[in-house]
C-alpha cells in the first residue's frame, strides 16, 4: 500500500493529528525508529487475524464535558452571529451594475459594519471556555491573528448563490460588484468561491462556532507567551467538533476533515486580506477606522514615512489600544 500527502510532507503529527494524513505518520513512525519490515510482518499478520476481529463502531457521543463545551461555544455563536433566516435583508442600488475601484458610500457603510463585528468576535472569544484565562497579550496576539479568519467564515456563511450576494449583520445584502466596491477589491471572487465551497458542507450554527472557535485557539501563531496551553484550549474543540459532524452525519466521515482543510484556505484569503488593507489605505480619502486598524493590520504599516531627514518628535504615550480595553470588560449579556 502507498501512502500520498497532499501537502508539503512536513504535516503536524500528534494524538489530534494523526489520523488526517497516514504518509506522514508512517514517515514519524520510521523517524522515531520503526522498520519498514514491521509494517509488512503487521499487514500480514492482521490478514491472518481477521476472522478472529470484532469491529467496534466509533463512538458518536459527547462526553458530559464535550456536550458542556459545545453547548457553551454554539452559544457564544449564535449570540454574536444571527443566522441568515433571522435578519431583515434590504438592498441598495449603489454602484450595483460596474465594477469601480472603490464607492466611498459602500466603503463607509461596510468599514462601520465591520467595526461591529470585530466587536461582536472579540465578545464571541470571551465566552469561550477558558479563553480569558490566557494572558492578556496572548488574547490579543490570538484575536489579531484570527480575526480576518472568522470575518471571511462569517461573512461566507451569509452567502446566498441564487442572487449571488452577501448579507451582513443587520441585513445590508450586496452581490459581487458591489462587494468588490464596497473595499473588497481583488480579493472578491477569492472570497465568493470560498462561499461556494462551503455550501456543500452544509454546516449549522454549532459547527461554524466550533470551527470559528479553533480558528481563534491555535497554539502556532506566532509570538504566544503560552502556545501549549493555547494547543491544550484547543484539543477538546477538535474532538467536539470531530463527534458532533460524525454523529449529524453518521454516513459522511470525510466532513470533519474537510470542514478543517477550511481553516487553511482562510488562513490564506486573511493573507491576501491584509495585503488588501495595506493598498486600501491609499484609496480612502481619510484614516481606516481605529478598531480595524488595530486588529487586522501591523500599525507600522499605516506609519507615513517622512521624506526629511529630521529626526521626528517622539509620541507621547496614547490611550490603552481599543482591544485591550474590550477584553478587560466583562461579557456583555447581548
Amino acid at each position: 500500500m502507498v501512502y500520498t500527502c497532499h501537502r508539503d510532507k512536513n504535516c503536524q503529527i500528534n494524538k489530534v493529528t494523526r489520523n488526517r494524513c497516514q504518509y506522514c505518520r508512517l514517515q514519524k513512525c520510521f523517524e522515531v525508529g520503526m522498520s519498514k519490515e514491521a509494517v509488512r510482518n503487521d499487514r500480514n499478520k492482521k490478514k491472518k487475524e481477521v476472522k478472529e476481529e470484532v469491529v467496534v463502531p466509533e463512538s458518536y457521543e459527547l462526553s458530559g464535558e464535550l456536550e458542556e463545551l459545545v453547548n457553551k461555544v454554539s452559544k457564544a455563536h449564535k449570540e454574536t452571529f444571527p443566522s441568515l433566516c433571522q435578519l431583515g435583508k434590504y438592498t441598495t442600488n449603489s454602484s450595483a451594475d460596474q465594477r469601480v475601484q472603490l464607492d466611498l458610500g459602500l466603503w463607509d457603510k461596510f468599514s462601520e459594519l465591520s467595526t461591529k463585528c470585530i466587536i461582536k468576535i472579540v465578545e464571541f472569544a470571551k465566552r469561550l471556555p477558558g479563553f480569558t484565562t490566557l494572558t492578556i497579550a496572548d488574547q490579543i496576539t490570538l484575536l489579531k491573528s484570527a480575526c480576518l479568519d472568522i470575518l471571511m467564515l462569517r461573512i461566507c456563511t451569509r452567502y446566498t448563490p441564487e442572487q449571488d450576494t452577501m448579507t451582513f449583520s443587520d441585513g445590508l445584502t450586496l452581490n459581487r460588484t458591489q462587494m468588490h466596491n464596497a473595499g473588497f477589491g481583488p480579493l472578491t471572487d477569492l472570497v465568493f468561491a470560498f462561499a461556494g465551497q462551503l455550501l456543500p458542507l452544509e454546516m449549522d450554527d454549532t459547527e461554524t462556532g466550533l470551527l470559528s472557535a479553533i480558528c481563534l485557539i491555535c497554539g502556532d501563531r506566532q509570538d504566544l507567551e503560552e502556545p501549549q496551553k493555547v494547543d491544550r484550549l484547543q484539543e477538546p474543540l477538535l474532538e467536539a467538533l470531530k463527534i458532533y459532524t460524525r454523529r449529524r452525519r453518521p454516513n459522511k466521515p470525510h466532513m470533519f476533515p474537510r470542514m478543517l482543510m477550511k481553516v487553511t484556505d482562510l488562513r490564506g484569503i486573511s493573507t491576501k486580506g491584509a495585503e488588501r488593507a495595506i493598498t486600501l489605505k491609499t484609496e480612502i480619502p481619510g484614516p481606516m477606522p481605529p478598531l480595524i486598524r488595530e486588529m487586522l493590520e501591523n500599525p507600522e504599516a499605516f506609519e507615513d514615512s517622512s521624506d526629511s531627514g529630521e529626526s521626528s518628535t517622539p509620541t507621547p504615550p496614547g490611550p490603552p489600544p481599543l482591544l485591550t480595553l474590550s477584553l478587560r470588560e466583562r461579557p456583555a449579556t447581548l
